[in-house]
């Protein structure tokens, strides 16, 4: 993970959850510093020893750990020593990945690329495109922030304790917003409405968001989009061209 994040000696990592810290050792080898935040707080206390343990001083010195939630860790909680992190690698806690990975892309502006470890189903839908079997409203919200890619599998076995779901790879690289951040909020309740119910026309399930249906109807077509179309087949632009239409509707 640390070779396929390409962790450099000028780079400042941001690894969350990083447990009994297998990765972090790797991570501190090859990055200019690390800042590791755990809310485990007996994991996060035992982290520093355990590098020190195990590497030179001088490497050992780069290690910051934060005891903190990762779903809430804002840049003014992570230490003010070293540059602010640009790179994300990281084994999520796979049952908040989603919700953890784009909320650290909210608020850490500074997190210009990444590697991150999830489970392979949430890995598929991460980086499914549009009009996929598996294409939902994470890939969507993903898409507002960065371009992501499958990074390669992971086998069980190199777990422990060994799990009953597989592992994958997503790699992420920052992106220029695809439209104004004071739409970022309207753009995800209108992904969030698409996907409710997501066999429904934009006309029906964008109803509830849009005002009724004959509404979502007259917003699709002035962002240019289909009324009769499915959210499956609509990429990060089109829902802000909605979000757009219905920002100008209102003003």
């Amino acid at each position: 993970m640390v070779r396929l994040a390409g962790v450099g000696p000028d780079d400042t990592v941001l690894e969350i959850g990083p447990g009994l810290g297998s990765m972090t050792l790797g991570l501190v080898e090859a990055a200019k510093a690390v800042v590791a935040v755990e809310v485990d707080r007996p994991l996060a206390a035992a982290l520093p020893v355990t590098v020190a343990a195990r590497l030179p001083a001088d490497v050992a010195e780069r290690l910051r750990v934060v005891a903190a939630d990762g779903l809430r860790v804002t840049l003014a909680d992570l230490p003010a020593d070293v540059a602010a992190p640009g790179v994300l690698a990281a084994n999520l806690p796979y049952n908040i990945a989603v919700p953890l990975l784009l909320g650290l892309l909210e608020r850490l502006p500074s997190l210009r690329r990444g590697l991150v470890m999830v489970q392979a189903e949430v890995a598929d839908r991460l980086t499914a495109p549009p009009g996929s079997r598996v294409y939902g409203a994470p890939s969507v919200k993903l898409a507002w922030y960065a371009h992501a890619r499958p990074a390669g599998a992971v086998p069980r076995p190199v777990f422990w304790p060994q799990p009953n779901v597989d592992s994958g790879l997503v790699a992420f690289a920052r992106r220029p917003l695809p439209g104004p951040a004071r739409l970022r909020a309207d753009v995800f309740a209108a992904i969030d409405a698409a996907f409710a119910q997501r066999r429904k026309t934009l006309r029906t399930a964008l109803a509830p968001w849009a005002g009724s249906p004959a509404a979502a109807g007259d917003l699709a077509r002035a962002a240019e989009v289909d009324p009769g179309a499915r959210g499956e087949t609509l990429d990060i632009a089109a829902f802000c061209r909605l979000a757009a239409a219905r920002a100008a509707r209102s003003d």
